[in-house]
């Protein structure tokens, strides 16, 4: 629900509305705001709970503690009734203002009892120090910018490009991470100077000091422990569909988004809404629209789908990049955009699956192929020279085998995609994009961390803190709030983690599949043929259109446009076009990876001041 901005100078504070209006996808139901000598704040309110009462800003009875909120706290009531009995009083029947109290009683230690998705501020207007968070695993969105003596915040970055302190550089640091990555990475965004909070961190900011301190406040670990596998199949169960009658707490209708997958089947059976949502592509292959309908049909629940073509896909590309903030080159993010459309025709609310992949070894990266199992009982040091002496040589039927299979899990392991290797990327950079920094230098602290742990144990690591949040959870929040809707994933939910955390690695991966034991618990709830399958992800038949004329045509005018030589070496670019094209080679994952960048780089910098994104 909702989004917020706002800055804390010593000038005037006449650009909060603007800063506010470009967010107005977030919370087209109202808008408010509050300003002293010292912060303006403003806030977008999509209606979810209290709706009459719950207009943010909202103070404190002395009016000295200010708050504004993005998200959902699922056990707001038990806090209240805690805080209550220790003498505090509420005006509205928001889960916004117990947060306000919360801090007011327990000050960042609030922040343990949260169950939910949140980022939030709250000004300290006595103290003149401002205080915010994100919540656990990166559901909602925080950026935050110090720029010419203006300390700016908000749900989204494009907010801050409209206060005239904003300096509109790219960061230049950020884009080869990205060509191995497909997403944004670092701590600083691509904007220069503006960075994502953490998620699982607080901030507090202190303006007569123009201090900023950040610290963690949750530390996601795995730590599998010897369990009984029935007991603990119905333990899943019982804690996932608890999960789900939390998150089903609102003051209108609630949906859910359904593809042929097992986590969207296991929550819409057991949730059984009114209404179900699903897209699918008219390719081969590429449509899990009739698996979604089956379902829905044997559960007696409407289901509400719809096709997505290539002209469509392509149309809205500009718009999802924008809505983005960031490149995004995950092809899922487009069909999302159009489901959230479509779903928001009906609903304000909807669930979905996220989170279950990296909660319980979902992934098929996660579990080797046979042979390459076979390879590694070889020794370590005899692989490793067959990669050193096979790795000079052009590329060969079975190198990429042979190259894995002698590298450990930190060389080569960045997460569910990996499009361009450290010496690819700088090859197609231009110079003065090229850099020494490997992604390697990215994840090594993560993988330090869990030195000791099963390869499996390692990759749901990383996934926890690179993948989910920067690629996973951001395309949720974006895509779904594009459309002024609201996205709630039950199973990433804190009460699932602490339990899936404990799951021995032998209970995920078994029986030739992923996510075993998920598998088992959802069994008690979904037919076979959706519990056994097999991860598909969000099928997109981009290899195919890329060598179409058309869509090959619009790829190569953006590659020869002349910005595009800041970036990139266009012949080396136009070349991988053109091999693809007359199917010399597959590489549709890297052409569309730059052409995403490219997109997101015209809409941000040079058609920004005139696009006018359709909103909900």
């Amino acid at each position: 629900m909702c989004g917020f901005c706002g800055y804390i100078n010593n000038k005037e504070k006449d650009y909060i509305k603007e800063m506010n209006d470009a967010i107005i996808h977030r919370g087209p139901d109202d808008e408010s705001y509050y300003k002293d000598e010292n912060i303006a704040m403003g806030f977008r309110r999509l209606s979810i709970i209290d709706l009459q009462g719950g207009r943010q800003p909202i103070s404190n009875e002395d009016d000295t503690m200010i708050i504004t909120f993005n998200g959902e706290i699922y056990n707001f009531k038990e806090i209240k009734e805690d805080l209550i009995q220790k003498g505090h009083k509420f005006k509205t029947k928001t889960d916004t203002e117990v947060i306000l109290q919360g801090y007011i009683e327990y000050k960042e230690k609030i922040l343990d009892k949260l169950r939910g998705m949140f980022a939030f501020v709250i000004w300290d207007k006595n103290n003149k120090k401002l205080f915010g968070a994100r919540d656990h695993f990166g559901q909602k969105p925080f950026y935050y910018a110090n720029m010419n003596g203006t300390f700016m915040y908000s749900s989204e970055i494009k907010s801050l490009l409209h206060h005239p302190d904003f300096i509109k550089e790219v960061n230049k640091e950020a884009l080869k991470p990205y060509l191995t990555f497909q997403t944004s990475v670092l701590d600083e965004t691509f904007f220069k100077g503006v960075y994502k909070l953490r998620p699982g961190h607080y901030f507090t900011y202190d303006i007569e000091k123009d201090n900023l301190e950040i610290k963690e406040y949750y530390n996601i670990n795995f730590k599998p422990e010897k369990q009984d596998f029935d007991d603990l199949v119905n333990t899943i169960d019982k804690t996932i569909t608890k999960s789900i009658d939390y998150h089903i707490i609102s003051d209108v209708p609630v949906g859910a988004y359904l593809s042929g997958g097992i986590d969207s089947s296991y929550v819409v059976s057991y949730l059984k809404p009114d209404k179900t949502f699903s897209v699918g592509f008219d390719y081969k292959d590429f449509n899990e629209v009739p698996m979604a309908k089956d379902l829905s049909d044997l559960l007696k629940i409407q289901n509400k789908n719809e096709l997505i073509n290539s002209d469509d896909f392509f149309e809205s590309l500009d718009k999802v990049q924008y809505f983005a903030d960031e490149p995004t080159a995950n092809l899922s993010a487009v069909p999302l955009f159009f489901l959230s459309k479509l779903a928001s025709k009906d609903v304000k609310v909807v669930l979905s699956g996220e989170g279950a992949d990296e909660l319980f070894g979902g992934y098929t990266s996660y579990d080797e192929d046979i042979s390459l199992k076979k390879y590694k009982k070889l020794p370590y040091f005899l692989r490793h020279f067959i990669k050193t002496i096979v790795s000079p040589f052009p590329s060969f039927h079975g190198k990429n085998f042979l190259t894995k299979g002698g590298s450990k899990l930190e060389d080569y392991y960045v997460g569910n995609a990996f499009i361009f290797n450290n010496k690819e990327a700088n090859n197609i950079l231009s110079k003065e994009y090229q850099s020494n920094l490997k992604y390697q230098d990215i994840t090594k602290p993560y993988f330090d961390k869990v030195a000791g742990e099963d390869d499996l144990t390692k990759m749901q690591y990383l996934d926890m803190y690179f993948w989910l949040p920067n690629d996973i959870l951001l395309k949720a929040d974006k895509m779904s709030m594009a459309n002024s809707l609201e996205l709630r994933v039950p199973i990433l939910d804190k009460e699932v983690f602490a339990l899936a955390k404990t799951i021995p690695t032998e209970y995920k991966l078994s029986h030739n599949t992923t996510k075993y034991i998920l598998r088992k618990a959802a069994s008690k709830r979904i037919p076979e043929a959706w519990y056994k399958r097999r991860k598909k992800g969000f099928p997109v038949p981009i290899i195919k259109w890329f060598r179409e004329e058309k869509y090959y045509n619009i790829v190569k005018e953006i590659f020869e446009e002349d910005f595009t030589k800041e970036f990139f070496d266009q012949k080396k670019i136009i070349k991988m076009l053109d091999d693809h094209y007359k199917s010399k080679k597959n590489n549709c994952r890297k052409l569309w990876t730059i052409f995403v960048f490219l997109v997101w780089y015209k809409t941000f910098f040079i058609d920004f001041d005139n696009f006018k994104p359709e909103t909900a």
